[in-house]
């Protein structure tokens, strides 16, 4: 029994038709190449798959480009040649050399210049937009400065917070040494001596710069370990 009649139209399987597709090209190939062969034909093929993949067959000993070439000829098509495509790319520089210097020249009275041909109400128009430019840059300066303003602020606030928390430990390092050296040694607290002398001085002071300008004969506690008397132990 013979195969069934298949009717020729587009697959939907993609699967199929790609299936479809490689078998038929190799069977393609393979009857181009018999033909090139016992026939002394020279044949260019040129197949593009749905894909965008190229496939090609050229007769040997000749190339592609001498087949299309060939072809060209004997059909007379012509081809677009690359000084064509240089005429293109200057006129189209050209063109835009010309809006540049339209532009440009639109420019300048922006600068002052030219202005002498201008009448008068382009003037006020062009005087409005130039005032109108000018506070956007005023306020856009504004807004940094203070931005900056507000940057600065806030490093100082932290600076004065640091400061105060330092002031704050001195006090309480120098409240404990003087606590340890009661509870060692039993001799009477002398923090009431230090604080009359620092209101004798002026009022409390409120940073650490400002205590480093107390005079030197107020000096902090320090710990010393009393030594054993090796005599009365003996």
């Amino acid at each position: 029994m013979g195969r069934g009649k298949i009717e020729i139209k587009r697959i939907e399987n993609q699967t199929a038709r790609q299936v479809t597709f490689s078998k038929r090209r190799s069977g393609l190939l393979k009857k181009t190449h018999e033909l090139s062969v016992l026939c002394d034909a020279q044949i260019g093929l040129i197949i593009f798959s749905g894909t965008g993949k190229l496939c090609e067959y050229c007769s040997q000993p000749l190339r592609m480009e001498q087949i299309i070439d060939r072809y060209l000829k004997v059909t007379g098509t012509r081809l677009p040649e690359h000084h064509d495509n240089r005429e293109q790319l200057f006129h189209e520089i050209a063109v835009l050399r010309r809006e540049t210097c339209k532009l440009e020249l639109s420019m300048r009275p922006y600068h002052g210049q030219d202005i002498t041909s201008i009448p008068p109400n382009e003037l006020d128009e062009l005087e409005q937009q130039l005032e109108l430019s000018v506070q956007k840059v005023r306020d856009r300066k504004n807004e940094l400065l203070q931005q900056q303003l507000d940057n600065l602020s806030r490093k100082e606030r932290m600076l004065q917070e640091e400061n105060n928390n330092m002031y704050r430990w001195i006090q309480e390092h120098r409240a404990a040494v003087e606590y340890q050296q009661v509870a060692m040694e039993g001799k009477p607290p002398e923090n009431q001596q230090f604080l009359e002398q620092l209101q004798f001085y002026g009022e409390q002071p409120s940073s650490v710069l400002q205590l480093a300008t107390i005079p030197s004969e107020i000096h902090p506690y320090s710990l010393q370990l009393a030594q054993p008397n090796l005599q009365d132990i003996c």
